[in-house]
């Protein structure tokens, strides 16, 4: 199966959210994170599922509520009667693709249980490491529009997400499509195991010869840098950014069958790249949602025309 032919099947099951389907291809072939925030019922959940299913990925859930545990996520040490002693019962965050949904109605602390599982696909309980299942992307989901009793993800935990997008509601003709199909029968229980796992870490080494020449390199490093000064960001993007700009743009060339990147590419990165990571100066609350990002998509807009794009590529 094809890049292009999974998205066709993800797009048969969750209608008009193609692109969508692209940022989180993407995220998984460079190995990143995917923070979704959009409001409750856009098919967020859905969409997931309906990858680790084609994947052949094992899929798990978690719902973060306030009384959530770092326990109930990394699981813990357990008594066994049969041998009389201690095991370790792992918990959920050991599945290929993971579900956090609404991470901001975690508490920080088991908020940052995942931090340790997204940096290093490990975790530590008692003084001893787990490796986590490859490949590992977690997905978490947040309600932009509904703060009360929310515990706002901290800057450190929102620069290890690779991409951060939001699904959009459909448009009209798309709403009666979805309509009429599910009053008929649901795709995604048609779905098909086309792939394995093997076969997403062979797209990973696959990914990762795309060529990425210097004057690439130096406009993302350009970009990222011009976000630190304008006078309407109160904090830019961290070196960070740079290397995961780099990972998920030769994973976005693979996916359209490039072996080289373009600046067109990286444009098209820059607002799910950067968009999770800056914070306004002086701009609207965070919970007022549409505002921020029309004013996050002018902002973008003046750092990407302030910086000179690359006329030799490749070179």
């Amino acid at each position: 199966m094809t890049p292009a032919s999974l998205l066709d099947k993800l797009e048969e099951v969750v209608i008009g959210k193609r692109q969508q389907a692209v940022w989180l291809l993407v995220a998984l072939v460079a190995g990143g994170h995917v923070l979704i925030e959009d409001v409750p019922g856009v098919a967020k959940t859905r969409l997931v599922k309906a990858l680790a299913q084609i994947l052949q990925l094992s899929f798990s859930r978690i719902q973060a509520t306030p009384d959530l545990l770092p326990s109930d996520i990394t699981g813990g040490m357990v008594y066994e009667p049969s041998t009389q002693s201690l095991q370790f019962r792992p918990g959920p965050i050991f599945h290929q693709m993971v579900l956090v949904d609404e991470i901001n109605r975690a508490t920080p602390r088991s908020q940052s249980a995942l931090l340790e599982s997204m940096e290093e696909s490990q975790v530590s309980v008692d003084g001893t490491t787990y490796p986590l299942p490859e490949p590992f992307m977690l997905v978490a989901t947040a309600n932009p529009v509904e703060m009360a009793g929310t515990f706002p993800l901290p800057e450190a935990q929102k620069d290890r997400f690779l991409l951060s997008f939001a699904m959009g509601y459909p448009t009209l003709e798309e709403e009666q499509q979805m309509a009429y199909q599910l009053s008929h029968a649901d795709p995604a229980n048609d779905l098909i195991h086309e792939i394995s796992a093997d076969e997403v870490l062979r797209w990973r080494q696959e990914a990762d010869s795309v060529q990425v020449s210097r004057p690439i390199n130096d406009y993302i490093v350009g970009l990222v840098r011009a976000t630190r000064s304008h006078p309407q960001i109160l904090l830019g993007a961290s070196p960070r950014a740079v290397v995961q700009w780099i990972r998920a743009l030769k994973a976005y060339a693979w996916i359209k069958g490039q072996t080289f990147c373009t600046p067109d590419d990286v444009q098209a990165l820059m607002p799910v790249i950067l968009g999770h990571r800056l914070i306004i100066q002086g701009g609207p609350r965070q919970n007022v949602f549409d505002e921020r990002q029309r004013v996050l998509r002018e902002i973008l807009k003046e750092i990407q025309d302030s910086v000179v794009v690359p006329v030799e590529s490749l070179s």
